[in-house]
């Protein structure tokens, strides 16, 4: 009884310290596996809602409506393509054994919470490629728009740097 519980506690022991290896190694990859497949869900999000359910806008609105929809059909390409690249870097992560959730969805909130406050922001308001509502109180729309996108990035944050303090307590521990 004893060999198989001491047998036992060296498995266990070392699943713990491949665990922990693994952390160390593929901490960059989950943060960016997360991220772009963040970005390709929000991209998706406002593609599949904002732009052909409720037809509020088009991702290049200075121009005649064919043009409005091949912009959203590039748009939804890239959306596509950041998301197929997160979901490979998932997959190769799950392969090695080194998926972190709480990383990967740190990644994921920064992508998803960063790209609307990018679009809130910046495509918006700077280049005012469109709107997100052609209405008189538009105000309205991108107070709660970048308010949500904060959140979520802020959420984003606070995961990240939880995650980067228990990644770089292991790294610490195991330099000893």
């Amino acid at each position: 009884m004893e060999g198989e519980e001491a047998m036992k506690t060296d498995l266990e022991n070392n699943q713990e310290r491949t665990e922990k290896k693994n952390m160390r190694t593929f901490a960059s990859r989950n943060f960016w596996s997360g991220f772009l497949f963040g970005i390709g869900l929000v991209a998706f999000i406002d593609e599949t809602f904002f732009h052909q359910l409720l037809r509020w806008h088009h991702f290049y609105d200075k121009s005649t409506t064919d043009i409005g929809l091949i912009s959203d059909g590039l748009f939804h390409a890239f959306s596509w393509f950041a998301t197929i690249a997160g979901l490979f870097l998932l997959a190769d992560l799950r392969r090695r054994n080194g998926y972190w959730f709480k990383r990967w969805m740190a990644g994921l909130l920064l992508g998803a919470g960063g790209f609307q406050l990018y679009d809130g922001i910046i495509q918006h308001k700077l280049m005012r490629i469109h709107q997100i509502r052609y209405v008189d109180n538009v105000v309205t729309y991108d107070i709660i728009w970048n308010i949500i996108a904060a959140l979520i990035l802020l959420f984003g944050i606070y995961l990240a740097i939880v995650t980067r303090d228990k990644y770089l307590t292991e790294a610490k521990a195991n330099d000893r």
